[in-house]
Order: structure tokens, then C-alpha cells, then sequence
């Protein structure tokens, strides 16, 4: 064995050489994309991007939400929130107010129309996901979700089990 070739750690040379598409990270986004190309068109069709349709699925299960929580639960920066959350209050989709004990703070809460298009829009939805059932079939659909849960809950060190069964769609 050679200097250069000591200096290569066993890790660097147990890598197998996958191809770029073949990387997790790769394969996860195209996966999304490839559910989106489904949902997308839907969300469009009621004047919806995905990031606004994230934060009104967000608020159908909450009273309010601060902020800060809405970004981390809608994967949505916080910058980018700060754009998206005043063209849904503009149109009358969701309220802002300042929370009772803290006017640095402000809490997002969806409107009587928000929570009316989260329904026409969760109809749609719930329909294009049973289409996608079909074709893929309901164990190979309940193995995904399984997968996915237990990939994060390893890689954010959650500690569970990731067995339990998929509560409800996300787009």
C-alpha cells in the first residue's frame, strides 16, 4: 500500500459509487415532485401556491399560531413566510393579530373564507390521494408513510418506533 493510498480513509473507499440520481436526498425530492405534479394543478385551480396551501392546512387544526411554529411546521422560511402569510391576509384568508402579552409577537389564524377553501380544497386533495393509492396500492402507500416517519424520527434522533400508521395526507 502506497502513502496516498493510507491516506484514504476506509469510509472513502467503502462508498460505493452511486449515480447522482440514485442519492436519498435526489430520490426524496423527485418523489415530492412527482406527488406535487398530482396536487399542484388542484391548488392552482382555487389560486393556491404550495407553500400557502402548507400554511392553510397548517391552521385548519390549530385556533392560531405564532409565527415562528407556522414556519417550522410548514418547512417554510421565515423570510419567505413574512411574503406569503400578508397575500393570504390580503385575501382575506387568514388574520394576523399581535398576541395578548407580547406585541413582538403575532399570532396567524385562518378567516371563516380561509377555512372554507381548506375544505373545497382538502375535497380535492383527499380524491387525488386516493388515486395515487390505486395505482400504487394501500400497502405499499401505508409502507411509505411507515418508512418516512421512521427515516425522521432515526435521523432527528425522535426515538420512535416509526410503526405507527400515517394520520392523514399533507397536501
Amino acid at each position: 500500500m502506497n502513502v496516498s493510498d493510507q491516506n484514504v480513509s476506509r469510509v472513502e473507499r467503502d462508498v460505493p459509487d452511486r449515480p447522482y440520481g440514485r442519492s436519498l436526498p435526489m430520490l426524496l425530492m423527485r418523489s415530492r415532485e412527482a406527488v406535487m405534479s398530482r396536487i399542484r394543478p388542484h391548488l392552482r385551480s382555487h389560486g393556491l401556491t404550495d407553500q400557502q396551501w402548507r400554511i392553510l392546512r397548517a391552521l385548519a387544526g390549530e385556533e392560531h399560531l405564532e409565527l415562528l411554529d407556522l414556519s417550522q411546521r410548514c418547512l417554510i422560511a421565515p423570510p419567505s413566510l413574512s411574503r406569503t402569510v400578508p397575500a393570504l391576509t390580503e385575501r382575506g384568508l387568514v388574520a394576523r393579530e399581535d398576541h395578548p402579552t407580547d406585541r413582538r409577537r403575532a399570532l396567524i389564524s385562518l378567516t371563516e373564507q380561509g377555512r372554507e377553501l381548506f375544505e373545497q380544497v382538502s375535497l380535492g386533495s383527499a380524491q387525488i390521494y386516493e388515486q395515487i393509492r390505486a395505482e400504487i396500492g394501500e400497502e405499499k402507500v401505508d409502507e411509505i408513510y411507515a418508512m418516512l416517519i421512521n427515516l425522521i424520527d432515526v435521523l432527528e434522533g425522535n426515538g420512535q418506533d416509526g410503526d405507527a400508521p400515517y394520520s392523514g395526507e399533507d397536501a
